[in-house]
């Protein structure tokens, strides 16, 4: 059998999504990460915005294709289209905000269902605002119980953002 590694880095390339309500962060988390700014200033995403960055991951480097889909609430929904092709998604529930967790729950069964299990990343963002969460630690030792992965973030402070595009990029390539 052999390797997947002769001598060179492997370059992957993945498509990945970014899903949750309305207003959670996602657009920020991933200026975060690829850009490595946060604006206080509030854009309601239209439709998709695309970004693209590559990470080291071990032997390899890792290209996402970063899909930043409109918030969800009952009127719209994940749109299929939007998930053809995607490997893996991070959906994204403000910890400030508990019904965001109801949604991140219900999109995720929308994905599995138009798309089956792929690896995902629960992300309660806001942490630097702990003081205001109103999502528990019960709330996310009880989605971890299910199986899910659930990390907290700060897309203002920067909190665990490159930690979850790593760890997304590892589950990905089997690491």
């Amino acid at each position: 059998m052999q390797s997947r590694k002769d001598t060179s880095v492997a370059e992957i390339k993945r498509k990945i999504c970014m899903l949750g309500a309305f207003s959670v962060g996602k657009t920020s988390l991933v200026g975060q990460f690829v850009h490595s700014i946060f604006s206080e200033k509030y854009l309601t995403t239209v439709g998709v915005k695309i970004d693209k960055k590559t990470i080291p991951v071990e032997e390899d480097e890792v290209t996402f294709l970063i899909w930043d889909l409109h918030g969800e609430d009952k009127v719209q929904s994940v749109r299929e289209a939007y998930l053809r092709g995607c490997a893996g998604y991070i959906l994204v529930a403000d910890g400030t905000r508990k019904y965001t967790l109801t949604v991140a729950e219900q999109i995720r069964k929308k994905v599995e269902s138009l798309v089956g299990t792929i690896p995902s990343i629960l992300l309660l963002n806001k942490s630097d605002l702990m003081d205001e969460w109103e999502i528990t630690d019960e709330d996310a030792t009880a989605l971890r119980d299910k199986g899910w992965t659930v990390m907290n973030s700060s897309a203002k402070t920067g909190e665990s953002v490159e930690e979850v595009f790593l760890l997304l990029a590892q589950k990905l390539i089997g690491s």
